[in-house]
């Protein structure tokens, strides 16, 4: 029996299904922010994945931007990606699409159908890090094994 939290365990497992090979870092101080989770691992806030659900405007469909911690998302670019407006949910809506809450917002193991974006500017580094489940949980994986993982379609989002 794992000591880890539920979450947690639902993003190994995912990561084991795609068959990316993720060693899971609880960090001392919390990573709910780009900035935070640079410094608790010792990376570039660039490095940094930003696990950011958006809701179409249209659709009402959950999508899921895989974001550079150094970007911020431009809607006209994610308009582009995505087909139609997005808009920012709530903490609800978040869980409910992802089975994640905010800050912890993994690129794996969620519970719902989402669809993938990620930000071309994650492929500048040999690793990334990325939410596992928690605020204090994180992963480092390789940028094409996170597409791949994912099915992300990858462009420019900001």
């Amino acid at each position: 029996m794992s000591d880890k939290p539920a979450a947690v365990q639902r993003v190994e497992a995912a990561a084991e299904a795609k068959g990316i090979r993720i060693k899971v870092v609880k960090t001392e101080q919390s990573a709910r922010t780009a900035e935070e989770a640079a410094a608790a691992v010792g990376a570039e806030v660039g490095q940094i994945v930003k696990s950011l659900v958006f809701r179409g405007v249209d659709s009402g469909k959950a999508y899921l931007l895989l974001v550079s911690g150094a970007n911020r998302v431009e809607s006209s670019k994610a308009m582009e990606l995505t087909g139609e407006a997005l808009e920012r949910p709530d903490a609800a809506f978040v869980r409910e699409a992802t089975g994640f809450a905010i800050g912890g917002v993994a690129p794996l193991g969620g519970t719902g159908d989402l669809s993938v974006i990620m930000d071309e500017d994650l492929f500048r580094y040999a690793t990334v890090w990325a939410a596992a489940g928690t605020p204090n949980h994180v992963f480092e994986v390789v940028p094409l094994q996170l597409r791949s993982a994912t099915g992300a379609v990858v462009g420019a989002v900001h």
